[in-house]
Order: C-alpha cells, then sequence, then structure tokens
C-alpha cells in the first residue's frame, strides 16, 4: 500500500481584484493551502508586472470576470477606492449569490459590502496587520501574522479557517471598532518607517556610513522592551527630563533638518507626557523639560509652520 500523502485537492476557485502588494501575496499562500487561483485584475503596469511574477499562468481580466470566474474573491484595493469598487459590482450584476467576498481593508468592516450582500454574497473582512512589499518574502511573512477579522456569525467560522489556512491567526474586530483598528496600527507601524528614514537620514548626516547597521540591534531591541513592558522601556533624554539635551535636540535639527522638528516635538511632548503620567520622569524636571519644548513650539518654532 502506498503511503505517501497525496496532493490536497483545490476546493475553491480564487480570484484577486487589485493586484497592489496584498492581493498576490493572499491568493498564493490560499493557493499553498490547496485552492486554485483563476482570476487576477491589475491596472497600472507594476500591478500587471506583480500579477505575472506572484501568479504565473492566471488571467489577467477585468473586475467583472474575475467575479465570473471566482468562487472567493479577494477586493485588495486602496481604501477610498473600496465602496465604489463594491456598488459597480453590484449594480452591474458581476455578484453572484453564495459567492465569497473578502476585502483586506483595515478602516472597514463587512457594511463597506452591504450592496454585494443583498445580492447575495458572503461577505468577510480579513486584514493582515503585516506590511507587504510586493514580492515572495509577503507569503513567509503571513505565518504567525495576525488578521483582523470582522464577520456575520454564521461566517465565522469560515472566516477563521480561510486566516488559519494562509498561516494566519484571527482576531475579532466588532464592526464599529475598525477605524480605532487602524488606526492603532498605522500609529505604530506606518509612522515608525518615517521615524526609522528620518533617523538614518540624520545619521547620514552626521557622518556614519552604515546608519541601518547602527540602528539595527538599538531599534530591535527598544521594539522588544516595548512590546514586553509597554511604556515602562521609555528611556533617553525626554524621559530622563533632561531639557539641556532636548533643547540641543531641537537646535542641531533646526540647522540641518528643519523638516523634522515638528516631528520631534510632538513625539518629545508625548513621550514627556507617559513618561510623567508612568512615574519615570520627575514632575520637578517635567516643568523645564514641558517649558523648553512649550517655548520651542511658540517660539522659535513659528518659522517651520
Amino acid at each position: 500500500m502506498n503511503s505517501s500523502p497525496q496532493p490536497r485537492p483545490a476546493r475553491l476557485a480564487v480570484g484577486v481584484v487589485g493586484a497592489g502588494r496584498v492581493g498576490p501575496a493572499l491568493a498564493r499562500a490560499l493557493q499553498q493551502a490547496g485552492h486554485r487561483p483563476v482570476a487576477v485584475s491589475g491596472v497600472s503596469d507594476a500591478s500587471v508586472r506583480r500579477a505575472a511574477r506572484m501568479l504565473p499562468d492566471v488571467p489577467l481580466v477585468p473586475p467583472a470576470q474575475v467575479l465570473e470566474r471566482a468562487d472567493l474573491v479577494l477586493l485588495t484595493v486602496p481604501d477610498d477606492a473600496l465602496p465604489s469598487l463594491v456598488e459597480g459590482l453590484a449594480e452591474t450584476g458581476a455578484v453572484r449569490p453564495g459567492q465569497l467576498l473578502v476585502h483586506t481593508s483595515g478602516r472597514y468592516g463587512t457594511a463597506v459590502l452591504d450592496p454585494a450582500r443583498r445580492a447575495g454574497a458572503l461577505p468577510l473582512a480579513l486584514h493582515p496587520a503585516m506590511t507587504f512589499t510586493g514580492t515572495e518574502v509577503d507569503v513567509q511573512r503571513l505565518a504567525g501574522c495576525s488578521f483582523g477579522v470582522t464577520a456575520p456569525d454564521e461566517l465565522r467560522l469560515a472566516a477563521e479557517a480561510l486566516v488559519i489556512e494562509m498561516g494566519g491567526e484571527p482576531e475579532w474586530i466588532a464592526e464599529a471598532d475598525r477605524p480605532l483598528y487602524h488606526a492603532a496600527l498605522a500609529l505604530g507601524a506606518n509612522h515608525l518607517v518615517t521615524l526609522v528614514a528620518q533617523s538614518m537620514e540624520l545619521l547620514r548626516k552626521a557622518g556614519v556610513e552604515h546608519p541601518d547597521r547602527m540602528l539595527g540591534p538599538l531599534l530591535g531591541a527598544a521594539l522588544d522592551n516595548a512590546l514586553r513592558s509597554g511604556d515602562a522601556a521609555l528611556t533617553g533624554p525626554v524621559a530622563r527630563g533632561d531639557a539641556g539635551t532636548v533643547a540641543a535636540h531641537v537646535s542641531e535639527l533646526r540647522k540641518h533638518a528643519p523638516g523634522t522638528v515638528a516631528g520631534y516635538l510632538a513625539m518629545a511632548r508625548t513621550t514627556a507626557d507617559r513618561a510623567l503620567a508612568h512615574g519615570l520622569l520627575k514632575p520637578e524636571l517635567a516643568e523645564d523639560l514641558l517649558g523648553v519644548l512649550a517655548d520651542d513650539a511658540e517660539g522659535n518654532g513659528s518659522g517651520d509652520r
């Protein structure tokens, strides 16, 4: 008797509307779980190239034809484009009853899919809490990735199964909480990229040849400490109340990178408030520190606004 494992048959025909960075990666993950990508749509040259690279031999067709061919449709378009896309697909009769319609927007829950639901579609909101590159590495990064999931009660098991098949972990988010959930992720991830990029630029100006090598261990430790300990992980001149050092920072930034001053001041004030609230910043030192930040923002900083 041959005991070798048998190939797992494809169970759902998968379509992708919007071949940005997210859709092709999720389709590849579903393919690895035994599903079958059958159609993808993309408009820009970059989307067409990405679809060809990530989903070779999958036909590139208009959105309506994607829905015609697929049992499970991934709507992976920008947030602002999603409502009009759903309305258009529903109005033109492209949506089929019983079809799983999945969007990956963090901002929206399933209400944005109501036009398609009225046409008989089964609505799911599956948002991977991950940053995507549009390359093969994205599929690997889905392993253990949390997904913000919103679904009708009768589809919760289906939503959970799809996330697990993609290698992810479902985290249930109520419809009304989706905007707050998404704001939290943007605050942590998107702004982090901006801060790191600014930090590397400043280090280059200071003569550091490889700022990425310098920042890698420091930022890795800071992130690990923050995830483990929250505000207790705060260090640096703001948390210590070193008003003179902070004033010197702002002075140097004004000379060499004035575009970074507003962000530095805003983050310094927020950091000071949190350090003070958690007992890390002594009240007698906080007064001088906040005075420096306020004076600079209201006086010397007027030229940057």
